[in-house]
């Protein structure tokens, strides 16, 4: 069967589900869709307009989290969850947290702020971005800096889908113009600079900062 991934290439969710198919060695198609102008055939496969959607064949699944389930079930042979129980809870916890807890702070703030607003001509709100760098997202990496300290992957010391969660949402903040503070975070800025530089997915970043940058010059 095709694969097909529909949803904004800026998206963490959609990098997220596109980096998980090239860790799997799957040849997929990627179709754009902007978010402020999703087109008809769209809200028929993604009824509340939600990004990423996976057309495998004539089955359409919707959400980063089930696709990536979907995929492991589908193509076992290069898993990106583990199937014992207390080693996939971790692998669970993480891949939500980065989803429900840096998301909102590094892309719904951040690069929504700093990209996305000053792209469609708005105003950057540099309050808060100053709330969420400042008061907000401190804390969830203070957790973070112990739970990779001398580890290369955080659940289990094993690649998964908690790392490609964890380093698509740190590129958003990226592009908004922010780094992680490597005297204050120096384990969790160790951690995603190796997971940074996998083959799956160096290459979506180099193309989506040119794209950006594109975007930056019309």
């Amino acid at each position: 069967m095709s694969l097909t991934v529909y949803g904004a290439a800026l998206s963490p969710f959609v990098r997220k589900v596109r980096v998980a198919l090239r860790e799997k060695n799957l040849p997929y198609e990627h179709i754009h869709i902007d978010p402020a102008r999703k087109p008809e055939y769209f809200h028929a496969m993604s009824p509340l307009g939600r990004i990423p959607v996976l057309k495998d064949g004539e089955r359409v699944l919707v959400d980063s989290g089930v696709i990536c389930t979907y995929l492991d079930a589908q193509h076992p042979q290069t898993p990106l969850r583990p199937t014992d129980p207390a080693a996939l809870a971790h692998v669970l916890w993480f891949e939500k947290f980065a989803d429900y807890e840096l998301a909102p702070l590094m892309t719904f703030t951040v690069f929504r702020q700093r990209v996305l607003a000053s792209l469609r001509g708005g105003k950057p709100d540099e309050d808060a971005v100053k709330i969420a760098l400042t008061e907000k997202l401190p804390p969830l990496l203070d957790y973070l800096e112990k739970q990779v300290a001398k580890v290369d992957y955080i659940a289990n010391n094993t690649f998964s889908i908690a790392d490609i969660a964890m380093a698509v949402q740190v590129n958003n903040l990226g592009y908004g113009g922010e780094t992680l503070d490597s005297k204050r975070w120096p384990e969790f800025a160790r951690y995603i600079e190796g997971i940074q530089q996998r083959q799956s997915l160096k290459p979506l970043v180099e193309e989506e900062r040119l794209m950006i940058e594109a975007f930056r010059k019309r």
